[in-house]
């Protein structure tokens, strides 16, 4: 079909405010790279910016070895790890009885659910209850209060529910239960809306901040959103980074470390994002498409 001048022009338009926002996005991260593997004289003299110059790795070298970094990475390791499969569990269990026409009740259920998108318990409410149950210092506290995100489960229930009810006739007649149904036949074809929710889960709990600072009181359990941005408000670790080793190391610039620190951070995202990419677009088109 033939555009014409002013659809052309448009498209154009478009794409130009896409571009700029691509850059407006990009910039920042390559000048964080940039900063994070330049030469110290270059950084310090204000030279970097969307390029290095030079090259050293002195700043993630001196970063691994004269902070608790590496245990703060572990420690995100761990919230992401065991909060993604508990998120994920439980969601998949909320959302599967919630497409069921003789689930008896599900109608109020799911306005309860619903329910908690408008309204809240409050941040004084939580931490009360958070305490009262003893999970102050403890990952749980983390893991609980978000354990499910209404807006996945809805999602995750609005795909399951426009899985052909062919499938499901055919799983009973052949003695399928719903244990079975849900594993042998709904979970894989839901396989990419999963990756999706997992991957918004992941996102979400890697870089968990408020209730870190709330909740986890011992430095030592820490993740890296905590102990980077106290690395930036705080030039107290970055003297103890330049003062630990021996006399000939290279004194680096808060510039140096804050950018080493903020990139091993981003980093785990980085790489898994282009692996689920695939499964992510889907998985939202799915999402806009039945939902």
């Amino acid at each position: 079909m033939q555009t014409s001048t002013g659809e052309r022009t448009l498209v154009v338009i478009f794409y130009g405010l896409l571009t700029i926002a691509a850059l407006a996005c990009l910039f920042p991260l390559l000048h964080i790279i940039s900063l994070s593997i330049s030469d110290t004289h270059a950084v310090a003299s204000g030279w970097v910016t969307f390029y290095p110059i030079g090259f050293s790795l002195e700043s993630y070298r001196q970063l691994m070895s004269g902070s608790p970094i590496v245990k703060s990475f572990f420690n995100s390791v761990e919230i992401t790890g065991v909060g993604v499969v508990l998120s994920m569990a439980f969601t998949i269990l909320a959302a599967y009885p919630l497409t069921r026409s003789y689930f008896f009740g599900r109608k109020w259920y799911l306005f309860a659910i619903v329910f908690t998108m408008l309204f809240g318990g409050g941040l004084i409410p939580t931490y009360l209850t958070i305490k009262a149950y003893g999970l102050m210092n403890t990952y749980w506290a983390l893991w609980l209060p978000g354990l499910v995100s209404t807006f996945n489960l809805l999602v995750l229930r609005s795909f399951m529910e426009n899985i052909p009810s062919e499938l499901d006739d055919a799983a009973r007649i052949d003695g399928c239960g719903d244990w079975k149904y849900l594993t042998r036949i709904v979970l894989p074809l839901s396989l990419p809306v999963l990756t999706t929710l997992a991957l918004f889960y992941g996102v979400g709990y890697w870089n968990a901040f408020f209730n870190v600072l709330i909740y986890i009181n011992e430095t030592t359990k820490y993740n890296l959103s905590v102990l980077v941005q106290q690395m930036i408000q705080s030039q107290t670790m970055l003297a103890q980074m330049n003062s630990s080793d021996s006399a000939n190391q290279i004194l680096l610039t808060p510039e140096e470390v804050n950018s080493a620190a903020i990139i091993v951070m981003v980093l785990p995202i980085m790489i898994i994002y282009p692996l689920l990419q695939r499964h992510f677009v889907k998985g939202v088109m799915i999402g806009a498409i039945k939902g």
